[in-house]
């Protein structure tokens, strides 16, 4: 604020056209992603007595998806055969496809004959599009039950998606792709990964006891 008070001043009421910005801006601060406990996401998803609440937070944190891309996914979206999930119009208005986990397989088995969604995978209450805010009122509640006391977000399962991978020898390659970023500079740049190893790649999902 400071800097660009400055500069307005010379350039607007000294009429200092020429005026260049040789001033070095601070760098802003990066936090650290907020990664949660293998144990305490458990605890989490075995809270939910909702099969459609646990089914939504499961497909988060097993996929690492978006709040957004969620309560877009609809049901010609996963693919049982292929075990594979098609992410339709991501951030910047990328395709991307993700892994299908078994478990979670199994819990939209039984999450579909329970709900019966029409279009969208996860609708609302009138059949309409599921809400963003409504997805977080659900891991607020979920964090309740479970007796989490630190305040979680939904962008917490996408991290931690990522970094258990990465824990658990994922190549960062695949990661990336996952995770529908195009390039990276903390790590390596982007590589075309084939959807045919996409699909063997074990889910962090796969570890937990939640049935």
């Amino acid at each position: 604020m400071m800097i660009n008070a400055v500069l307005y001043y010379y350039k607007n009421v000294l009429q200092l056209k020429q005026c260049k910005n040789e001033i070095r801006r601070p760098q802003k601060e990066k936090a650290l992603p907020k990664v949660m406990a293998k144990e305490d996401i458990e605890l989490l998803l075995n809270s939910c007595s909702n099969l459609k609440h646990k089914t939504m937070l499961s497909i988060l944190y097993a996929c690492g998806l978006r709040a957004g891309e969620i309560i877009n996914l609809k049901i010609d979206d996963i693919n049982s055969k292929r075990m594979l999930i098609s992410i339709r119009k991501g951030k910047g208005a990328k395709d991307r496809t993700v892994m299908l986990s078994e478990k979670l397989l199994q819990l939209l088995k039984e999450y579909y004959i329970s709900f019966k969604p029409r279009i969208y995978l996860f609708e609302g209450q009138y059949g309409d599009q599921y809400s963003v805010s409504s997805l977080r009122q659900v891991l607020n509640e979920a964090c309740k039950k479970a007796g989490l006391s630190q305040k979680t977000t939904l962008h917490w399962l996408r991290h931690s998606f990522a970094t258990h991978l990465l824990e658990a020898g994922t190549d960062i390659r695949y990661i990336q792709q996952l995770l529908g970023h195009s390039s990276t500079k903390t790590t390596e740049i982007y590589t075309y990964v084939s959807t045919k190893h996409i699909s063997q790649i074990k889910s962090p999902l796969d570890s937990l006891n939640i049935f």
